[in-house]
């Protein structure tokens, strides 16, 4: 049982939550962790276990430009990483299209008179731009052409967001597809990539990356199994109800079990990953209303994974596959044996993790786990990925909360909170992907923690600072990494 009081009090047991328990225990201090899940440390970087196999949730490749977080990794599971081939497209009127976009690729498989529509579009869009560009649809469509950006940008980016794509930001779209258009695409292809004198470029894993051999989960596991065995106590299944405070410090937290107890643990120090939303609300007593409005108006995207044993030769060498089917509520595909054998538990067969995007609560989200599965089945045999009667067995697992939503205002709201927090919880630090409201990748959301630790020991780090890719890199990028990752906004009316 957590003791009564400790020097570290951890809310969230993902990479940032265990990364600064870890931390805290190499000078010493006494630290507990509490997580809210009964079963698995890692947050959204877990890996999941049925009947033998293990699946990841959203996929995790294991790359960061920081030596430190990358050191951490390797000191974790010295002999555990794999190389893995990487392997992605688009799936798209049963026919596959390399990812990220090749100009010959997409046309080519698109058909002659697509593809001389999708010219012609494109054309059309250079003599006659939207002006001025306020959405991603207007931004898209002024680079590749409305047939192309129907096909290839639309459908998959309103499944993901649940957002029409002309509601959303044209800023985002300058972010995330910095530089590229038809035009420019056809002139790299035959020019090859020029590497301007001078400059670095970032290699980023574009043929393989690295991936613990029993996917992400087992660097948490250990991570988790090291903290206790070094004398930490680490709670699963308990839930931080209350953050009490006074003269603006916190002084304790109401810790929930599924079975009813409740207990208040005190500590020295407090770091939270759980979301920022719900750490706001927490206060108890409750924080100024304008942190209060500010905490309740942020939101974000769910998703669920629909995990199907598939029996048979592999379905596809791709270790994942964007469906840009507009007729299956189907987003993204992975196959776990393309990512490791490991995670196999049968062999002559693989498991093929289905995502689909949702609310928490809308229809989707509260359907039942065997109307799920039949779903997926039905969707992959009718994009003809596989047959029905190949699917032998299925699981469901619901992730709320996995994307932080950035809609207009959210950055004011975020930056009310952060005032408030440090003058209520000077002793308190949040860290991580939903702990800061930020979209960082799991190395970011580990810097955040590392910082935390060495805050407790005279440091003075603005964990605010630290950076989450502008962009994410699927290609080698020659100019430097710009600070800011975004998330698209919809348009104000």
């Amino acid at each position: 049982m957590i003791p009564e009081r400790v020097q570290l009090l951890v809310i969230g047991a993902g990479p940032a939550g265990l990364t600064a328990a870890l931390e805290s225990q190499k000078t010493g201090q006494s630290t507990a962790v509490v997580e809210k899940d009964p079963t698995y440390v890692g947050g959204i970087s877990r890996t999941v276990q049925y009947h033998g196999y293990r699946f990841d949730i959203g996929g995790h490749r294991f790359f960061s430009k920081s030596d430190e977080v990358t050191r951490w990794w390797k000191e974790r599971l010295p002999d555990d990483f794999i190389s893995v081939k990487r392997m992605s497209r688009i799936f798209y009127r049963r026919k596959f299209f390399d990812y990220p976009l090749k100009p010959w690729n997409a046309l080519s498989g698109l058909g002659l008179f697509t593809s001389i529509a999708c010219v012609c579009s494109y054309g059309w869009a250079r003599l006659f731009p939207i002006k001025p560009e306020r959405s991603f649809q207007d931004w898209v469509t002024n680079r590749f052409g409305k047939r192309l950006f129907s096909i290839f940008f639309k459908t998959y980016t309103e499944k993901v967001w649940g957002i029409p794509t002309n509601e959303l930001s044209a800023d985002w779209a300058a972010q995330r597809i910095k530089g590229l258009s038809l035009s420019s695409a056809i002139v790299n292809a035959f020019k090859g990539k020029q590497k301007k004198k001078g400059s670095a470029v970032i290699k980023t894993l574009i043929d393989t990356f690295q991936y613990p051999r029993l996917g992400p989960g087992q660097m948490w596991e250990k991570a988790a199994s090291d903290f206790v065995g070094q004398g930490g106590s680490l709670e699963m299944g308990a839930r931080a109800t209350k953050i009490l405070h006074r003269d603006g410090r916190v002084v304790g937290v109401e810790i929930r079990w599924a079975d009813g107890t409740v207990r208040t643990v005190e500590a020295e120090h407090y770091i939270v990953s759980m979301p920022l939303r719900e750490t706001v609300l927490a206060f108890d007593p409750p924080l100024p209303e304008a942190a209060r409005e500010a905490a309740k108006r942020l939101s974000y995207r769910d998703f669920l994974t629909v995990a199907l044993v598939v029996e048979g030769e592999n379905p596809f060498p791709d270790n994942w596959i964007y469906i840009h089917d507009p007729s299956v509520k189907l987003g993204r595909i992975q196959n776990f044996k393309n990512w490791s054998d490991a995670l196999i538990g049968r062999p002559g067969t693989t498991c093929l993790g289905l995502e689909y995007f949702c609310f928490e609560g809308d229809g989707l989200w509260n359907s039942p786990d065997d109307e799920l599965i039949e779903l997926g089945k039905r969707e992959l045999a009718q994009l003809g990925l596989a047959r029905a009667e190949q699917v032998k067995d299925g699981s469901v697992v619901r992730i709320e909360k996995a994307y932080p939503v950035y809609d207009p205002g959210y950055l004011e709201r975020v930056d009310t909170i952060r005032r408030v927090l440090e003058s209520a919880a000077r002793n308190l630090q949040v860290v991580g992907r939903n702990g800061m409201h930020k979209y960082n990748n799991q190395d970011h959301s580990m810097m955040t923690a590392l910082l935390a630790a060495k805050n407790l020991h005279g440091g003075r780090f603005n964990l605010w600072n630290v950076n989450s890719d502008a962009e994410y890199h699927e290609e080698a990028k020659e100019s430097p990494d710009r600070s800011g990752r975004l998330m698209p906004d919809r348009l104000s009316r």
